[in-house]
């Protein structure tokens, strides 16, 4: 975003003026910055809503590209790009309040501890630099210099003796002006202070194409050389409107600011250049230092529009209307035609039908999802538990007919210390079961035996 140099300087010039009053102001006040920043702030808005229809136009273009492959089927087609237009549409509203809600949230708090903001003491430190002229950058201020502009310029007054005209590289600072053999910047022609220095525009003639200015000194002192002024062309009107507002961000003023400082026209034009060359220095210190606090957090907010505008088109148009498209355009562009009326679109009763049965399957895919979705959203299944090692509570099984299960149910050491006779061999036959026994393979039982008196003692008769 350009600025008009001329006229930013007069609005901060004016805001100091106002906040002062008829005091005379010691230092610059802040209220100033605050004030321009947020004017120029609010120019943001219209490029902001240029960028927006720009980008629905170019959607619509889209839309049309694409419903081209439909135009077997013109009343289709024509349904199709109203539905999706009328989505375009609906979002556009929606993309411009969000837009106008990023540039208000910038206006609503002037973030000056931002860690990209120059801040206050710099700002003076290079406003002091310009304005005062004679002093110069050492050591580490001498890197922090703001190159103001870049670009290839021709001297033109030259002498063809000497080389005739001749383009170089230009780079100016807030306190010289240097020029190069090329844009590498590593052999230095020549490089020219930029106090005491003026500017006029030059007649380039009939036949040139060029654009045409002169830089020369107040003092009536050579400029460059054996030169009273350095002519310096441009390629185009734009180039040298360009350099134009660069020297004014350096503190060279054109010479019709000058000139016109001792007359007393009433003119707009001829008030506002006289007052660029009829400030004090102190003003016109002060000027500087909120022109460059101005210069560097304008920079910050036009990053981050630069960043979050496009980010906000992209996901309110862009990304929304993708998703509509992919998601809901069949069952709207469904739902508008009525297959039993003469809307319907052209191809005939197979047609209709066709198109009918891809609504009955739309709805029905529809409703499977729901459910498959209500299903893994809602049921809960859990892993079946770890197998419990309980080999220490099994019990031998009860095979009354088999002598195999009774056999290890002792083993051969136990016998002998027991003194108990050897049991069958294992291969031999099994041991036939009694009636009525029990099936639990102990020791046997002593019968019973009927309850009887003892004998009696003899008489020793």
């Amino acid at each position: 975003m350009e600025f008009d140099e001329k006229e930013l300087r007069k609005e901060i010039s004016y805001a100091i003026k106002n906040i002062h009053g008829i005091r005379t102001g010691l230092f610059t006040p802040d209220m100033a910055f605050e004030t321009i920043v947020k004017r120029q702030i609010g120019k943001i808005k219209e490029p902001c809503h240029k960028c927006v229809d720009m980008v629905i136009s170019e959607l619509v273009n889209t839309v049309r590209q694409c419903t081209q492959k439909l135009a077997q089927y013109p009343m289709l087609r024509e349904e199709m790009e109203r539905i999706v237009t009328q989505h375009i549409r609906d979002r556009e509203s929606r993309t411009k309040e969000q837009v106008l809600l990023l540039i208000d949230v910038e206006l609503s708090y002037m973030n000056t501890n931002h860690e990209d903001f120059i801040g206050f003491a710099n700002a003076q430190q290079r406003s002091a630099q310009k304005v005062g002229g004679g002093k110069k950058a050492t050591g580490n201020q001498q890197d922090e210099i703001m190159v103001i502009r870049k670009g290839w310029l021709t001297i033109n007054n030259i002498g063809i003796m000497k080389g005739g005209a001749k383009e170089y590289w230009f780079v100016m600072t807030a306190e010289s002006l240097s020029w190069y053999k090329d844009d590498e910047e590593k052999e230095k022609k020549y490089m020219l202070q930029v106090d005491n220095l003026k500017l006029r525009d030059v007649d380039a003639g009939f036949m040139s194409r060029k654009h045409i200015f002169a830089l020369f000194n107040t003092e009536q002192r050579n400029v460059y050389k054996d030169y009273r002024q350095l002519e310096l062309a441009c390629e185009t009107q734009e180039d040298l409107d360009g350099w134009k507002a660069s020297f004014l961000r350096a503190g060279v003023y054109p010479e019709r600011a000058a000139v016109r400082t001792h007359t007393s026209d009433t003119s707009d034009e001829n008030g506002s250049d006289s007052f660029m060359n009829s400030m004090d220095p102190q003003l016109e210190r002060q000027v500087e230092t909120i022109r460059s606090l101005v210069d560097s957090y304008m920079g910050i907010v036009n990053k981050t529009v630069r960043d979050l505008i496009p980010k906000t088109i992209m996901h309110l148009m862009v990304n929304n209307t993708k998703e509509y498209i992919n998601l809901e355009l069949l069952g709207a562009q469904l739902l508008y035609f009525d297959l039993g009326d003469q809307n319907s679109p052209d191809g005939g009763p197979e047609q209709a039908n066709t198109l009918d049965e891809m609504l009955r399957m739309y709805y029905a895919l529809r409703e499977a999802l729901n459910i498959i979705g209500d299903i893994s959203t809602t049921t809960i299944t859990t892993a079946m538990p770890p197998p419990v090692d309980d080999s220490w509570l099994q019990v031998p099984c009860h095979q009354p007919h088999s002598s195999e299960t009774r056999a290890p149910s002792r083993s051969p050491s136990t016998s002998r210390l027991r003194g108990s006779a050897p049991g069958p061999p294992p291969g031999g036959p099994p041991v036939p079961s009694r009636p009525g026994a029990s099936p639990d393979p102990g020791p046997p039982q002593v019968p019973s035996r009927p309850n009887r008196a003892p004998p009696g003692v003899p008489s020793g008769k």
